[in-house]
């Protein structure tokens, strides 16, 4: 895969997480060296122990890594300071959980303009954002409903929708059917599929479920910390036809 710098969402440059055990040391990453294009759908695999859970926070700017770099739109985040990598997180980087961690006592449509409201988004645009992103997920009759009133599906794509609210560079996506049945796991990975196609969303995920995986553009095989081996999901081989990287404009976008 040959690409420009401008084609990167995300790169990583011989990445290490060591943990440590009062004197025992743990490698949990042992020099990870991956990257991830602009409008692509990468999904991460491997055994219990691999380190999907720590690359994932890594790449969420959730952890700091031992050794090594981590470029989100060719920004050194390793070099960022606790405050401006906060600042950094809520805007670049979209959230989707295996847990959903929506708020109880608020309403889909305030769990979605959330991260707007950290940013300083003005209201009323804001509003219009979530209304339209909860529309988009096939929530637009239910903004006001709280999550305890909701499926389990429906809080997923409450909190899709929140993950994009932002407009990131990319979302992570932790398990994103873990709790799922498999029917709305179904709903739920043909709609990250549609806003990877149709939104060209930047999209990495961490799961367990192969055919999830197969829905992607590309699988990265973790083992030991390292990637063991990179294969082609079903949509690997589908030419991009030059749209990656931009997607459908939604209010705000010009504010």
């Amino acid at each position: 895969m040959t690409e420009t710098m401008e084609d990167l969402a995300i790169e990583t440059i011989d990445l290490r997480k060591t943990f440590q055990f009062g004197d025992v040391a743990v490698p949990a990453l042992r020099g990870v060296n991956l990257k991830v294009r602009r409008g692509e759908y990468v999904s991460i695999v491997g055994p219990s122990g691999s380190g999907k859970s720590t690359i994932l926070n890594m790449l969420g700017a959730l952890d700091r890594p031992t050794e090594g770099r981590i470029l989100i739109d060719r920004i050194d985040i390793t070099k960022l300071s606790d405050w401006t990598l906060a600042a950094f997180r809520n805007r670049k980087i979209g959230f989707v959980f295996q847990s959903f961690n929506l708020i109880p006592r608020s309403t889909a449509l305030r769990n979605v303009e959330l991260p707007a409201m950290v940013s300083g988004v003005p209201a009323k645009i804001r509003r219009e954002r979530a209304k339209y992103l909860l529309e988009m997920v096939g929530l637009g009759d239910k903004l006001n409903r709280k999550p305890n009133f909701m499926s389990g599906g429906e809080q997923q794509r409450v909190a899709i929708a929140r993950a994009l609210v932002n407009k990131p560079a990319f979302i992570l996506a932790d398990e994103p059917t873990g709790n799922l049945d498999s029917k709305t796991s179904s709903e739920i990975a043909e709609l990250l599929c549609s806003i990877n196609r149709e939104q060209k969303a930047t999209i990495v995920m961490v799961t367990h479920n192969p055919e999830l995986a197969n829905e992607t553009d590309r699988i990265l095989h973790l083992r030991d910390g390292v990637v063991e081996k990179e294969t082609a999901g079903v949509w690997g081989d589908q030419p991009s036809n030059g749209e990656r990287g931009t997607r459908e404009a939604y209010p705000g976008d010009s504010d």
